[in-house]
């Protein structure tokens, strides 16, 4: 609340704090308004920063003795991930567990779709088992929000193709404004591979909306074109691209979303653009080092630099993560009573 008091924007006490009604429910209000969290495109700075001051108060849940609460009791939340991913899906995982919701994870390696069941008849006969939220990672843009137009119930995008990564950005988000203390007025480089990450759109659209100067740098072959016009500025130099940056923001080289040879090797892409200790030094003294994971160590970042405890905020980005997740469950089924 103080933060957002701090940056004018009119929230009161009952905007952070879930309050009863005549009938005994629960209601955040009507601060978030969407009944799905399909990106960030479309997310006002109110209320990105009402998920990440939602989020904060669950920080401090699971950092307590207590991890629990009820806000989710008896609702069901399905994991449906079309693409592994251990870290993102436990997140939701336990997200879901500590609000006090039924969660299921779907398998997809032993699913339907297997047998030739398209992503549509997979969503209705999931939504004709009234889930209140749909997690859904797909490997394809635009998946995720063409299956939230065939299901009553809401979705959350857990990462869709090179399109956007909502709760990624909104917990990279929060770990930079606990750390700096703001959104705005930030200098931010996020390097290496852009062109595959939705990781870095997501986070574009979120960190231009608060205010801060966003620069993307690597090489052109994983620079896509007109990204100038999400408002980034940028670099193929990496000292140059680093100056003065307060974040660094380094990206998983996603070598299986290739299909080509875009970099001439490994060893040669961490040489011109992996995160060593000289090329940090061209960056502000107290710069913070972030990375969404898994690191590739050696190939887009230097052990020394992914370890140092007083700058790199990798594992803090994981506690985060839980946090935020936590924070969009609550808003979209809130949003979606029904």
């Amino acid at each position: 609340m103080e933060f957002a008091r701090a940056h004018g924007i009119d929230l009161s006490t009952d905007d952070f704090f879930a309050t009863e009604t005549k009938t005994g429910e629960t209601s955040l209000g009507p601060q978030f308004r969407f009944r799905h969290i399909l990106g960030i495109e479309g997310l006002s700075a109110e209320e990105i920063t009402f998920l990440l001051d939602r989020a904060e108060g669950y920080v401090a849940l699971s950092r307590s003795r207590q991890k629990k609460t009820d806000v989710l009791r008896g609702l069901t939340i399905i994991n449906l991930f079309f693409e592994d991913s251990t870290r993102t899906r436990t997140s939701f995982e336990l997200a879901g567990k500590r609000l006090g919701g039924d969660v299921i994870n779907m398998s997809v390696a032993t699913s339907s779709i297997h047998k030739g069941e398209s992503l549509i008849d997979t969503a209705m006969t999931l939504n004709a088992m009234r889930p209140d939220v749909l997690v859904v990672r797909h490997p394809h843009s635009g998946a995720v929000e063409l299956l939230s137009q065939k299901v009553t119930c809401s979705v959350i995008n857990g990462g869709d193709g090179s399109h956007e990564h909502p709760t990624q950005a909104l917990l990279d988000a929060l770990t930079i404004r606990r750390r700096k203390g703001r959104l705005n007025d930030l200098r931010v480089a996020i390097c290496g591979d852009i062109s595959h990450s939705r990781v870095a759109r997501s986070n574009i659209h979120l960190l231009t909306t608060m205010g801060a100067q966003v620069r993307v740098v690597g090489p052109p072959t994983l620079i896509p074109p007109k990204i100038d016009r999400m408002g980034a500025e940028v670099f193929h130099d990496m000292k140059e691209g680093l100056k003065d940056c307060d974040i660094v923001m380094m990206l998983r080289l996603q070598l299986e979303r290739m299909h080509g040879t875009f970099v001439p090797s490994l060893r040669e892409h961490f040489h011109f653009y992996g995160l060593d200790r000289d090329k940090l030094a061209q960056a502000k003294p107290d710069a913070l080092i972030m990375h969404p994971g898994p690191v590739n160590r050696g190939v887009e970042i230097d052990t020394s630099v992914a370890d140092d405890i007083d700058r790199s905020v990798i594992t803090e980005q994981v506690e985060m993560g839980l946090a935020v997740r936590m924070a969009c469950l609550e808003a979209v089924t809130l949003a979606n009573p029904s």
